[in-house]
C-alpha cells in the first residue's frame, strides 16, 4: 500500500477524515467523537457543526440499519466514509455502501427529488413526512434525508456505480 500516495489524493481533495470498513454502532459514535473534536479545533460556527455531525450520524445508521435489515455479513456490510472541505470553505459530508440495485435506484430517484425543490419546499415535504406512519419494512430514506438536504446548502449529490448483477455502491454527498 501507497500511503504517501493516498494521502496526497487526500490533500489534493481536502479530505479532514476518512474511514473505510465494516461499520458498527461504537465506531459511528467514535468517528463522531473525532469528527466534533476536529470542527471543535478549528472553531468552527456551532450550528454548522452541529450540521455535519447530525449529517454524518444519519448517514452512517442509514448505512449500519439498511446493512442489518438486508442481512449483510461483515464482507458487505461496510461503509466508505469521508468529510472534506471545499475550496469555499463548506463541509462535505460523502457516505457510500454497497446496496441492491433496485434499493439504489430508488435512492436516486428521491435525491433528485430532493435535490429539484427550494428550501420552502423542503420544509413542507419535511413537514408532510413527519405526519405520514412509518410504513412497515421500511428500510428508511424518509425524513432523515430530507433533514440532510435541509441542512446542504447545496442540492445533495449521489451517484450509483454497479458492482455485480444484484449489487451498486450508493454514495450521498452534502455540503454544509
Amino acid at each position: 500500500m501507497d500511503l504517501l500516495t493516498l494521502r496526497e489524493q487526500f490533500d489534493q481533495q481536502r479530505v479532514l477524515l476518512s474511514f473505510n470498513g465494516p461499520i458498527s454502532h461504537s465506531l459511528i459514535e467514535e468517528i463522531g467523537k473525532a469528527i466534533r473534536n476536529y470542527l471543535n479545533s478549528e472553531s468552527a460556527e456551532p450550528s454548522a457543526a452541529m450540521d455535519v455531525f447530525s449529517t454524518y450520524i444519519e448517514m452512517t445508521q442509514n448505512i449500519s440499519h439498511y446493512a442489518t435489515a438486508m442481512g449483510y455479513d461483515d464482507h458487505r456490510a461496510t461503509a466508505t466514509v469521508a468529510v472534506a472541505r471545499s475550496p469555499e470553505g463548506h463541509y462535505q459530508v460523502s457516505a457510500g455502501n454497497v446496496v441492491e440495485h433496485a434499493d439504489g435506484e430508488r435512492l436516486m430517484a428521491t435525491v433528485g427529488e430532493l435535490s429539484g425543490l427550494d428550501a420552502s419546499e423542503l420544509k413542507r415535504v419535511y413537514k408532510q413526512q413527519l405526519r405520514k406512519p412509518r410504513e412497515e419494512g421500511s428500510r428508511g430514506a424518509g425524513l432523515g434525508l430530507i433533514d440532510m438536504a435541509r441542512k446542504s446548502c447545496q442540492p445533495l449529490k449521489s451517484t450509483l456505480k454497479p458492482m455485480s448483477d444484484q449489487q451498486s455502491f450508493f454514495c450521498i454527498t452534502a455540503t454544509i
